[in-house]
């Protein structure tokens, strides 16, 4: 490969690098998806929507996200070569979206069980299907779309820069 082939490779993979989701954009739309996954169960089990219920309902699931949110910092902390921790990247499909997905739908059926509200099989099978649908869909989405939106822009030469 010639060296502007490099050139133009190590740029395009530094701008993929550089392209993500603002933390708070990624904590909303977990927090989003979270709500939208309570409130269409609630919905469908004719539970109605009044604040208390809702609140009941979403809070063992997003106790579970703040879990996995926890965890993935830690870990991406731990790694990283810079105190604050600038491989905490929540909005990466894996290892991240795997590990929120999984620990909000296991911390929520634990806390739910606990507080006897209610684990079914049915249920616990229906949660992992949507919240991995939604918690790992947006993320392969995102990941997509910046994906392409970086590799469609042309790298910028060094001295255009200055």
């Amino acid at each position: 490969m010639s060296s502007p082939d490099m050139a133009t490779r190590g740029a395009r993979s530094q701008s993929q690098a550089s392209a993500h989701v603002q933390l708070p954009v990624t904590a909303l739309v977990d927090i989003v998806a979270v709500s939208v996954f309570v409130l269409i169960g609630r919905a469908s089990h004719h539970n109605g929507f009044n604040p208390l219920g809702v609140a009941q309902t979403l809070w063992p699931f997003l106790a579970g996200t703040a879990v996995g949110w926890s965890i993935v910092y830690v870990y991406s902390h731990v790694r990283s070569s810079d105190w604050f921790g600038r491989d905490f990247r929540p909005e990466r499909l894996a290892p991240a979206g795997l590990a929120i997905w999984f620990c909000t739908v296991t911390v929520g059926m634990i806390l739910r069980y606990l507080l006897h509200e209610g684990t079914e099989v049915s249920f616990i099978i229906v949660a992992t299907l949507f919240l991995g649908l939604v918690l790992l869909g947006w993320r392969a989405l995102a990941a997509l779309i910046l994906r392409r939106t970086a590799t469609a822009k042309p790298p910028r030469p060094a001295d255009a820069a200055h």
